[in-house]
């Protein structure tokens, strides 16, 4: 696999980043596994969906945050499951959870969003599970995209677990408004679901325009990340981008 670029704050104030999509499916799964992915994807932003919800769930972020080198940025049950976990490269500014409209019947949804300063530069950030439901996920798209524009920052980035593929309604709202970063500069795999056997690519690093994307994909064969560790970490495959964020002039 080519070598993925580290992260780094350049002379000009301009930063690289690394941003993690995972879907951990409440860690029911392998938790050392999980852990051992997301350290070696050395991430500066972790957008998270499946987060613990219920009994102690503040404790279990934390505890993954802590194992990961991270700390927790915003999100969890109060979002409905999006979390953000983050370095301590990263200035947090704000975070803010923001629930969904609930269509009556189905899982309640949320977004996990923040504004944070990296290097000399201010980025929003998403983090989305969007619905089982073909019309409520086509509609969440668009409250995506309204909340990046909200977020009201020079670059934004939103990510989750899309729940269809690109073809669908909702990746093509998510794809027309923003950056589809594995389309831009693929790298590493590209199908996330099931993790044991994966047939298509339902999770996925959207962002703004200005944003240089330097590589996208799963994972597979990057240093420290080995197949097993990946099966066993969850139901998904993670999505790891590589993001240039240039200074403002």
């Amino acid at each position: 696999m080519d070598q993925l670029p580290k992260s780094r704050t350049e002379p000009d104030g301009s930063a690289v980043i690394r941003v993690l999509s995972y879907n951990i499916r409440s860690l029911r799964d392998d938790e050392e596994a999980l852990v051992r992915v997301v350290r070696a994807c050395a991430p500066d932003l972790v957008l998270v969906q499946e987060a613990p919800r219920f009994f102690r769930w503040r404790k279990h972020a934390a505890r993954l945050a802590r194992k990961c080198d991270l700390v927790v940025l915003g999100g969890g049950a109060t979002a409905t499951g999006p979390l953000l976990l983050c370095s301590l490269r990263v200035f947090v500014e704000r975070a803010e959870d923001v629930l969904l409209p609930h269509t009556r019947g189905l899982h309640r949804r949320g977004l996990a969003t923040a504004v944070v300063r990296i290097g000399g530069v201010r980025l929003g950030v998403v983090s989305a599970h969007l619905s089982l439901d073909r019309t409520e996920r086509r509609a969440q798209a668009e409250l995506v995209l309204d909340r990046v524009a909200a977020l009201d920052t020079p670059y934004g980035i939103a990510a989750g677990d899309v729940n269809e593929g690109p073809e669908g309604p909702a990746f093509r709202r998510l794809a027309g408004g923003l950056q589809d970063c594995w389309s831009v500069a693929p790298w590493g795999g590209e199908r996330t679901f099931p993790a044991t056997a994966p047939d298509r690519r339902i999770d996925a690093v959207f962002a703004t325009a200005g944003v240089e994307v330097l590589a996208c994909g799963v994972p597979a064969g990057l240093a420290g990340v080995s197949g097993a560790d990946l099966r066993s970490a969850t139901d998904h495959l993670p999505v790891l981008a590589a993001l240039r964020l240039p200074a403002a002039p």
